[in-house]
């Protein structure tokens, strides 16, 4: 074989892998919060006077001082404001989107880039539901979670999947990026969640910290639940079993910003 052939073929295979890996994830949707205001073609605002369950003590409404695009983010803010909806007063405030119906996706690679709040009782996550519950309500159908955080634990990441029999035989499994190094609530980081056919991987800035391969769901054989349509959900409680309630300490407004969000999958 000739130098200019060997050196061709060196540079077309090295240039196909190249290209191969460039390719492996596509971007089929994202939200760079650049315009005036969210885009309600990727985005609803849930208003609920009775928070999201888990004895939360926020009420979610579509008020600018709840969600509002700012800067180039989408901020979600919590206040101590005594707000209502239809009758119905609660101490504290926050938002709530979800793509529902307008982001829906089977396996994926989804990367949001945040700053998350601080503060004893708060509580920011990015989640996924399923879009249709083809396998039963509530958890036979699953849930993701790509990041909870409770605002008293800066340096503490959750990454859970929800899954098994219908509320209260539901399971769920996962594992904390746990860092003395980093705290969450001073600079954006990056959240990554992949989701393929029997196996989801969670990454912080680039660097795994956990896979799971294991679960169930009463309605179907593995790799039920999570093979259906799931949507994204963005919110900010306060209160609730998970992170306790706020106390003397806790500073409000609490914000929530999320830089980007963005979708990739597979050709």
């Amino acid at each position: 074989m000739s130098s200019r052939i060997f050196v061709a073929l060196f540079f077309f295979a090295t240039a196909s892998t190249a290209f191969a890996q460039e390719t492996e994830w596509k971007m089929v949707w994202n939200d760079e919060f650049d315009g005036p205001k969210l885009d309600y073609s990727k985005w609803e605002i849930e208003v609920n006077a009775f928070g999201g369950g888990n004895n939360e003590l926020q009420i979610y409404t579509d008020r600018r001082e709840n969600v509002r695009i700012e800067e180039g983010r989408l901020i979600l803010q919590a206040r101590k404001d005594n707000h209502g909806i239809a009758g119905t007063v609660r101490v504290y405030s926050s938002g709530r989107i979800r793509s529902k119906n307008r982001g829906d996706w089977k396996y994926g690679k989804f990367e949001i880039r945040a700053k998350l709040p601080g503060g004893q009782g708060v509580w920011p996550a990015i989640w996924m539901l399923p879009t249709d519950e083809v396998y039963g309500t509530w958890s036979s159908s699953g849930e993701i979670d790509i990041v909870e955080f409770k605002g008293q634990e800066p340096g503490v990441i959750w990454g859970t999947l929800h899954y098994g029999k219908q509320w209260p035989d539901n399971k769920h499994s996962g594992s904390q990026f746990r860092s003395p190094d980093v705290d969450f609530t001073r600079d954006f980081h990056t959240f990554t969640l992949e989701w393929e056919e029997g196996v989801v991987r969670w990454l912080i800035d680039g660097n795994l910290y956990q896979t799971q391969t294991k679960w169930e769901s009463a309605g179907g054989k593995f790799p039920a639940p999570f093979d259906q349509n799931f949507h994204m959900v963005l919110n900010l409680a306060v209160g609730g079993g998970f992170v306790g309630n706020p106390d003397a300490s806790t500073k409000f407004p609490a914000q929530f910003e999320v830089d980007y969000v963005r979708v990739y999958q597979k050709p």
